[in-house]
């Protein structure tokens, strides 16, 4: 009879002892995956701002070739960020991220066009995605 006690006794405490562990472990678990959640599109938004810049020097270089690479790459990233940003963002971010998207699409187009007017699309695409960065939380 002792025995039983001191075995159920065991049991029991190894039990409590588990469930504390996990409970200890998952209280933060959700404070880092938002934490990863944000820096993940804060790495996103800062991508694709710089390959409008790299956009914006190649277009002022006359480089329209790599230009139109670089702004293509932008357009293929922000439809995802958009998407992001309606899950976590404000409406002021998702309009931001609608206003790049279609100032770097009409940048990309001018820039198929040979025409240097590509360059100011392009900056208002950069500065929309700089007023999503200038969110403090992000």
């Amino acid at each position: 009879m002792k025995t039983t006690q001191v075995a159920l006794s065991i049991a029991a405490a190894l039990l409590i002892a588990l469930l504390a562990g996990y409970l200890w472990g998952a209280a933060g678990r959700r404070t880092a995956e938002q934490a990863l959640r944000a820096s993940t599109l804060r790495a996103d938004l800062l991508d694709v701002r710089a390959s409008l810049l790299t956009a914006r020097v190649d277009l002022y270089n006359v480089n329209f070739g790599n230009a139109s690479r670089d702004l293509q790459d932008a357009i293929d990233h922000l439809p995802a960020i958009a998407a992001r940003l309606k899950d976590t963002g404000t409406a002021d971010d998702q309009k931001w991220a609608a206003e790049a998207a279609a100032q770097a699409d009409q940048a990309h187009r001018m820039a198929g066009q040979l025409d240097a007017g590509a360059n100011a699309h392009a900056a208002a695409a950069a500065a929309a995605i700089d007023r999503i960065l200038a969110d403090p939380s992000r």
